[in-house]
């Protein structure tokens, strides 16, 4: 067995990982990343681009259960459930429906809110110590819709905005088509948010990050953990280069986290994956000044430098069903639909993801383990990238044990089960820059 001489091993090389690679790295610990594949080619790839700090809703909603027949029966609908993987999925739906009763889809949205809320100056923060600020535009994004059902619907999605504290502007559609141009008159209004952002080019941005910290000293080792156990002095990880030990452990391994917590931390987290498509469109560079979704439509249009990246849908098919393509070629439809002039699908580019889902919608963020050697960043479902930078934060103040107002039991992995007394910290992390 080799004895690593690192501060901490993270498991995963995408947007979570490589971030919180990054933010320890610069604090001045060593670190080892593990990561399988290439730096970044999981979710991190292909994601909207889309710090999304408005959605503060949770998946589990009454909603959804009238939608289950046409999950199960509309292969190109906008909530897709393949009918061959409901055995496998079927304890993680009992979950998500738990998670519907009203104080739950509470506690989810209070949790959303209070990441998302830090999310935008986590990323200003972290982009301008990396000299990436010109990754961000910060001009917000849009929500637009087409009927009057939906105009009303719009109406009440901005009333429930602002219980959760989340800032909208009402757009009436003389206002809308004077800021956005092309769009069809049928467009009659939306909701603009100023709080949110994009991201040019979300692979890029992963990989900069990532030559970042090693210049500052990250190593990296491309190997596979399939395994391992928490021992008195260490964690062992049992990889494709061998057996390793380490002094501690962060598990950001995405949709692949929850075998690697079971071993870990002996507790079964139900993680699922929301398999998400995009259609890259290489000669749309202009179309649009601002990432604007659909309310009816379920997906969003983000301008980046390769082009206008159409994203969104939700897929339950698990990690290993081949991508089905017609759901991201599908998304050229809806756009099109949206606009006065035809899109030009000139060398469009189709892409799927998995994203790692919990039934709460909320991620794992939490430091278990005998002497709290085990880290957990996880869970973050379709807002890996928006909450990628303050979870390094709260990932750092963990390492650290720096005390701090931020509160973060919402993301524990006890919530799961119950941990034995060794495995439990205070819920106060250190935010960088807070009070102490």
């Amino acid at each position: 067995m080799q004895d690593l001489n690192h501060d901490l091993v993270v498991i995963g090389g995408g947007i979570i990982g490589v971030t919180c690679a990054w933010q320890l790295t610069r604090a001045g610990y060593k670190v080892l990343l593990l990561e399988k594949n290439e730096i970044g080619q999981g979710a991190s790839f292909g994601n909207a681009g889309h710090i999304a700090t408005e959605q503060v809703l949770p998946l589990a909603s009454p909603a959804v259960l009238r939608q289950l027949p046409r999950m199960l029966l509309d292969p190109l609908g906008p909530l897709r459930l393949d009918w061959r993987y409901l055995p496998q999925i079927a304890p993680w739906l009992l979950k998500l429906v738990v998670n519907m009763r009203p104080q739950a889809q509470r506690n989810s949205s209070a949790g959303l809110r209070l990441l998302n809320e830090a999310s935008l100056p986590a990323w200003q923060q972290l982009l301008q110590q990396a000299g990436l600020s010109q990754s961000l535009k910060e001009n917000g994004s849009l929500l637009v819709c087409e009927s009057e059902s939906a105009f009303s619907e719009l109406h009440q999605h901005l009333r429930v905005l602002e219980t959760l504290g989340v800032t909208a502007e009402p757009w009436s559609a003389k206002h809308l088509h004077q800021q956005i141009s092309g769009l069809i008159p049928e467009v009659r209004g939306g909701l603009f948010f100023p709080d949110t952002a994009h991201v040019t080019d979300p692979y890029r941005l992963v990989v900069k990050l990532f030559e970042q910290a090693v210049g500052a000293g990250l190593e990296q080792l491309q190997a596979d953990v399939h395994g391992g156990r928490c021992l008195e002095g260490g964690i062992e990880l049992n990889t494709s280069k061998g057996k390793l030990l380490a002094k501690r452990v962060l598990v950001a391994a995405g949709a692949w986290s929850a075998p690697l917590v079971k071993e870990l931390a002996g507790i079964k987290i139900p993680l699922d994956t929301e398999r998400g498509y995009h259609l890259m469109l290489p000669a749309e560079p202009g179309r649009l000044p601002m990432a604007v979704s659909s309310l009816e439509r379920k997906f969003i249009m983000t301008p980046m430098k390769g082009g206008l990246r159409l994203a969104g849908t939700v897929e339950f098919a698990g990690l290993k069903r081949v991508p089905d393509y017609r759901r991201a070629r599908g998304l050229l439809s809806h756009a099109d639909a949206l606009f006065r002039e035809r899109i030009d699908n000139k060398g469009a580019t189709p892409w799927m993801g998995c994203r790692p889902s919990l039934p709460d919608s909320l991620p794992v963020i939490d430091r278990v383990g005998p002497q709290g050697r085990l880290l957990l960043a996880l869970g973050h479902h379709h807002l890996g990238l928006t909450q990628a930078a303050v979870t390094a934060q709260l990932i750092l103040g963990l390492l650290s044990g720096k005390p701090s107002g931020l509160d973060i039991a919402p993301f524990r992995l006890a919530r799961f089960g119950q941990l034995p007394p060794s495995h439990t910290l205070n819920n106060s992390v250190c935010l960088p820059g807070s009070e102490m």
